[in-house]
């Protein structure tokens, strides 16, 4: 059977883009991408491109004492969200055309609109258009989701808060995760008034205890409102915003509450009954190790499988994907040692297992230093600084890594490295330290804190 195309993608996300146009550049295979709304996805859009970005913005309040205790005569700063807010949509529509231009340049056929999987060979466009192909990889991503409780409509998400036409005076952000913690830090950052809920007894599930102790303490010095154990049950809109009653039948006015309790996969309508793609409980594609699914010619990537929902990861999985379908070379997706950061304030980086998760498994050592960065004691800061390693008692190799100081996430990844290459404790102990810098702990830590 002769078809339209070697390759279709449904998505224009990093995933998405990446698998299309190193398919379409570097092999012979004729290759065609639809992306029903902004090219870039999630991450480029509305993720980790102007969050970051918005981080950048939000720290400089903390950074204006600081210059003053280093000599800098700043008498009044202020901050001017539609200045800022403006540079912001200047930056993602360049963005955007970048994608464009990358998959024009690279051949890729594009069509501007949405598609759904017909059959194992055939797509449908929104206009009706049907288009066959040899394989046909989904790389659409996942969404936020809100709660059913009294009063949701009048909530934003994570996608809304790049489009504020005024910044609020006071915010509510509901959920311990990430993306919530994040948000709370720059809200905070830029002079509004932030509370934060979350139903655990701690902020970051699944990070280090210790890590996520300092950071919760840490957010909590620069006047976050963190309330554990904490939920909504309804949401009443007033003219001044919004009124919140919450899990113990208090009252709280804010100008704005945010959930950030969950996405998931953007799957709703994307596969016609019967072409015999497995869905699983949350909605996620189930795929293999190679992100091939149950029908042999569909395959899928990143968020949409929820399997780790990163954006380095989907680009990742886009490259093994091109060496086992393009390339004849079965390449299945290593999902261990991914290092990862968290844009706090202060910022965490990551990699490996929690000091908890390894104790659980084998007997290890932890070496770890708490202090002060040079930086930031002679401004009079009391910010706390965290590197901590976890080391293998029996091999030696390090088997986790959670550095919280500036600049973390820029450490944590070429740290990741080492670490993915099996490095040991005795690896980092005979490798000269650069002074005077905060990496350099990683390397002139002898003494272990504690056994277990």
């Amino acid at each position: 059977m002769k078809f339209d195309y070697d390759l279709f993608v449904i998505g224009g996300g990093s995933g998405g883009v990446r698998a299309a146009r190193i398919t379409a550049s570097e092999t012979d295979a004729c290759v065609a991408l639809a992306e029903e709304d902004r090219y870039g996805g999630t991450c480029v859009i509305r993720g980790c491109v102007p969050k970051k970005l918005m981080v950048f913005a939000s720290e400089v309040s903390h950074a204006i004492p600081e210059a003053r205790c280093y000599g800098w005569d700043i008498n009044e700063a202020r901050f001017d969200w539609d200045i800022f807010h403006g540079k912001l949509d200047a930056e993602l529509d360049r963005l955007e055309n970048v994608y464009r231009k990358l998959l024009e340049g690279s051949g890729v056929t594009t069509f501007d609109q949405r598609a759904r999987v017909i059959g194992p060979h055939t797509i449908e466009l929104s206009d009706g258009q049907q288009k066959t192909a040899q394989n046909i990889l989904i790389a659409v991503g996942g969404s936020p989701v809100l709660p059913h409780i009294d009063g949701i409509q009048h909530a934003l998400t994570s996608n809304d808060m790049f489009h504020f036409k005024s910044l609020p005076k006071s915010i509510l952000i509901v959920g311990g995760g990430y993306i919530a913690c994040e948000f709370a830090g720059i809200m905070n950052g830029l002079g509004v008034k932030t509370t934060q809920y979350f139903r655990a007894d701690q902020i970051l599930r699944g990070f280090d205890d210790e890590a996520r102790g300092i950071i919760a303490d840490e957010m909590g010095k620069r006047g976050i409102d963190l309330q554990a154990g904490m939920n909504v049950t309804k949401i009443e809109k007033i003219p001044e915003g919004v009124k919140v009653t919450n899990s113990k039948g208090e009252e709280l006015e804010v100008a704005a509450i945010m959930f950030a309790t969950g996405r998931s996969p953007n799957t709703k309508g994307l596969i016609a009954d019967g072409v015999g793609v497995e869905i699983g409980t949350k909605g996620q594609i189930v795929v293999d190790a190679y992100s091939q699914t149950s029908v042999p010619s569909i395959y899928a990537l990143g968020d949409v499988t929820d399997r780790v929902n990163l954006t380095p990861v989907a680009i990742f999985e886009a490259m093994c994907f091109i060496a086992t379908v393009f390339r004849g070379v079965p390449t299945p997706v290593d999902h261990a040692l991914i290092p990862t950061a968290v844009f706090t304030q202060p910022e965490i980086g990551t990699v490996g297992l929690s000091e908890e998760l390894a104790a659980a498994r084998e007997s290890i050592e932890v070496y770890s230093a708490k202090f002060r960065v040079m930086r930031h004691s002679f401004a009079g800061k009391e910010d706390t600084s965290l590197l901590k390693l976890i080391v293998s008692t029996k091999t030696r190799k390090i088997l986790g890594a959670h550095l919280i100081a500036p600049q973390a996430g820029e450490m944590i990844q070429l740290l990741g490295i080492a670490i993915k290459m099996g490095a040991t404790k005795e690896d980092l102990d005979c490798t000269m330290a650069v002074h005077p810098t905060i990496s350099e702990e990683l390397v002139t830590m002898r003494t272990p804190t504690r056994k277990t």
